[in-house]
C-alpha cells in the first residue's frame, strides 16, 4: 500500500494558512475543523511550514497567552518532512516514528496535493492485515 491509496480513500483536501496568520486564528481553525495541524503555505503554493496543536501549546507555555497574537511563522516547523504519492506506508511509519510527528504533507512537483496522518497510516495498515488474514483463511479453507 502507498500514499496514493490513502488519498483515494480520505481525499486530498488540506487546510492551509499563510505565515502571517495569528496563532489564535490557527487555534480556532483547528477547533472548527477538528484537526490536529495546518499546513502553512507560501505565496507560490509551496509548503512553507506546518503547525500543530503541540506547537501552539509550547508557545503559550513559553510566552503566556500573549503568544496567541504571534504569527504562525514564529511557531511553525519550517523544515517539513514530506512524502510523495508513490511512497509506501512503511516509509511513512518510519519517518513519523523517527521524527516524532503525526502529520506529513504529500507533495508532487513542488505542490501540496494532500496530507496524511498517523491515524490514516494505522487504518490502512489494519485494513491490509485484515485482507491478508482473510486471504489466508480462504486459502486454508479451500486447501
Amino acid at each position: 500500500m502507498n500514499v496514493a491509496a490513502i488519498l483515494r480513500l480520505k481525499g486530498r483536501e488540506v487546510l492551509t494558512a499563510s505565515p502571517d496568520t495569528t496563532l489564535l486564528e490557527i487555534a480556532k481553525m483547528l477547533r472548527t475543523h477538528r484537526i490536529g495541524c495546518i499546513v502553512i503555505s507560501a505565496e507560490d503554493g509551496k509548503v512553507a511550514g506546518i503547525i500543530s496543536e503541540r506547537d501552539i501549546v509550547r508557545e503559550i507555555a513559553s510566552a503566556g497567552v500573549k503568544a496567541l497574537k504571534d504569527q504562525a511563522e514564529t511557531a511553525m516547523t519550517k523544515t517539513v518532512v514530506t512524502c510523495r504519492e508513490a511512497d509506501t506506508i512503511d516509509r511513512l511509519m518510519g519517518e513519523m516514528t523517527a521524527h516524532r510527528f503525526r502529520h506529513m504533507p504529500v507533495v508532487e512537483r513542488g505542490q501540496l496535493v494532500g496530507l496524511v496522518s498517523i491515524g490514516d497510516v494505522v487504518r490502512m495498515r489494519i485494513a491490509e492485515a485484515e485482507m491478508e488474514s482473510a486471504a489466508m483463511r480462504e486459502y486454508i479453507a479451500t486447501g
